[in-house]
């Protein structure tokens, strides 16, 4: 390569460099150096020391000794180095994070030094943002995965109970109810009163069955361990109030946590609905196939307030006081999204899906 060819390369490549010599004096700055450091010229810079030029302190304002400095080394030892996290001076005094590499060259006068570096500010921060991102995604999968256990556990701890009021308590009223009935057959000519008294023990106990029967069905429908969930929700929709319709399919059974919390996030949006839409028909479609899908529309007046997104994922999240943050939870806990429809005066539509593969 032509002598003169070297100064008009290094003058036009964007990389900053310079060259010192053996003292560490700075020798040639090429103008890319000069506009990072925010001299106007090059010869701003010729012959001042370069260590004490880039960063005689560190950015805390403690004094940095040449000794120290590492990017000298080349011109004792004869070998390249590098180096990501250093911080160079400007000339109004402002510090910048930079990445360089020295390389020791053969000068007339000595072994001197070339240096290439750039400044690093903004790829610090993609880093650092980056870093944010992975943190948040990380505590936002951490809590899926808490609220997940929390309702699997609830779930579990509903099951438990519901079969512990069967088993237990309502077994022991069935008997009592049968011993009263014996009791009233084995005393046919008791006085008017005491079998006035038996007959209204057995309806009592009669009541109480019920009572606790369905109090069970609340706490865990039995027919949800027994047939599923469609049947679980087709049942739910013939207690409730306003005409509700439900067609689809679930054509397999889903894991007990998935169908409990698809129960009750259908029971939640038939409550809302009841309690807030004005509905006079509340329509519930089930499909499943990777993913369990749920919809529960109603024809009422709609306008259920809404926010933003949480910033994860972009699910939507539902105001606060809207009687709907229930089922965000729910959804959320499973991996699920769920979307709400609801302009005012129109029909609202709770849209869930499940993450169900087999």
């Amino acid at each position: 390569m032509k002598p003169a060819l070297l100064p008009l390369i290094l003058d036009s490549v964007p990389q900053p460099v310079w060259v010192v010599d053996t003292e560490g004096l700075i020798l040639y700055t090429n103008p890319a150096a000069v506009a990072v450091l925010g001299y106007e010229d090059g010869a701003e810079l010729d012959g001042r020391p370069s260590h004490e030029t880039l960063h005689p302190s560190y950015p805390d304002g403690s004094l940095y000794p040449a000794s120290e400095c590492a990017m000298l080394t080349p011109t004792t030892t004869g070998q390249a180095a590098q180096g990501d996290d250093e911080w160079f001076m400007r000339r109004d005094g402002s510090f910048f994070p930079a990445s360089w590499w020295a390389a020791p060259i053969d000068l007339p006068e000595g072994r001197g030094v070339v240096y290439s570096f750039f400044d690093v500010t903004e790829r610090r921060a993609h880093e650092q943002a980056a870093r944010e991102r992975d943190a948040a995604e990380i505590r936002a999968a951490e809590s899926r995965a808490a609220q997940r256990r929390i309702v699997e556990s609830v779930a579990a701890v509903h099951r438990q109970t519901a079969r512990d009021l069967h088993d237990g308590a309502q077994q022991r009223l069935v008997n009592l109810m049968i011993g009263l009935r014996l009791a009233r057959e084995y005393l046919p000519d008791a006085p008017p009163g005491a079998l006035a008294l038996l007959d209204q023990s057995v309806e009592d106990a009669q009541a109480a069955i019920d009572e606790l029967r369905h109090l069970a069905a609340g706490i865990h429908p039995s027919v949800l361990t027994m047939r599923g969930l469609w049947a679980a929700i087709a049942v739910l929709a013939e207690s409730c109030p306003v005409p509700v319709v439900v067609t689809g399919a679930c054509e397999r059974r889903l894991p007990a946590a998935i169908e409990a919390n698809a129960y009750y996030l259908v029971a939640e949006a038939l409550t809302n609905a009841v309690k807030h839409a004005q509905a006079t028909r509340i329509d519930i479609v089930i499909s499943l196939g990777a993913e369990l899908e749920l919809i529960v529309a109603d024809d009422g007046v709609g306008g259920v307030p809404q926010i933003g997104d949480d910033g994860v994922g972009g699910v939507p999240q539902i105001a606060a006081g809207s009687g709907l943050v229930g089922l965000h939870d729910r959804v959320a806990a499973f991996d699920g999204t769920l979307t709400i429809e609801s302009p005012p005066g129109s029909d609202t539509r709770v849209i869930a899906r499940i993450p169900a593969l087999p």
